[in-house]
């Protein structure tokens, strides 16, 4: 299936094998795998996540870190950790500020970006890096991962994009931490109808005015039920409680 040639029902029907297939994973290099084929969808050939302590700043090498899985090309990799671009990463300093996904040509036409910050991404570029979103995904505890999705071509990513690739990073990293916190099966909090609701459309991608529009309430209530939702899903954002309550058998798409 080519991206351009997709329909969002396709994208959904596609999204949903990756959810069924990742909850049969059994490790967390199976389920990057998953991730890394269901990108493809989306012309991204490269995948990278980090999971960080909350006062890491820097991401480590795959064969330190076993919590670092990435299919960047290798002369890039060789390349990232041998300048120690780790060290100066501006997508690593941008997602600790964010709490959404962000295009990459964002951060580079940002006026606080440093000329040796913006060399990381032309030096990406020239081994085949050219555009990108990174998704920041901070926990209650303060620790933090950032997923990145990558293209070989010069193309902004669309919104519909972003929004599909956001969701399964989220599902990927609850996934990868469960397995290194597994600690039995978890029960189901009690949502309210309405918390269910707008948990449900935020898992479909709309914003809060427009789930306001579809249900028929305030965009303040919206964000109500949906704060109500992510203090009782434990999770530090509507995208992280969406895909726990699809975990949990809350909602389905």
């Amino acid at each position: 299936m080519h991206f351009l040639k997709a329909t969002r029902r396709e994208f959904t029907v596609e999204f949903g094998r990756f959810i069924d297939q990742a909850d049969g994973a059994a490790q967390s290099e199976q389920l990057f795998d998953l991730l890394s084929d269901f990108a493809l969808i989306f012309d991204c050939p490269w995948t990278a996540y980090g999971l960080l302590a909350s006062d890491q700043k820097v991401l480590k090498p795959v064969r330190r870190n076993p919590a670092v899985m990435l299919n960047y090309p290798d002369e890039w990799q060789e390349r990232y950790f041998e300048k120690g671009y780790d060290k100066i990463d501006p997508i690593i300093k941008t997602g600790r500020q964010r709490a959404g996904a962000f295009r990459w040509s964002e951060v580079y036409n940002d006026t606080s970006t440093t000329e040796d910050e913006r060399r990381v991404f032309d030096e990406a570029a020239a081994f085949g890096l050219r555009s990108g979103i990174s998704i920041p995904l901070h926990g209650p505890d303060g620790s933090f991962a950032i997923m990145s999705f990558a293209q070989s071509w010069d193309r902004e990513f669309q919104n519909k994009t972003i929004t599909y690739l956001q969701l399964a990073a989220s599902h990927f990293h609850l996934k990868v931490t469960k397995f290194a916190n597994s600690s039995g099966s978890e029960e189901a909090p009690n949502l309210s109808p309405r918390e269910i609701e707008c948990i449900l459309w935020t898992a479909r991608g709309k914003t809060s005015w427009e789930i306001g529009q579809i249900i028929g309430i305030s965009v303040n209530t919206v964000n109500f039920h949906i704060k109500n939702a992510k203090q009782k899903l434990d999770t530090s954002s509507r995208m992280l409680a969406a895909i726990k309550a699809l975990n949990l058998g809350i909602i389905e798409l």
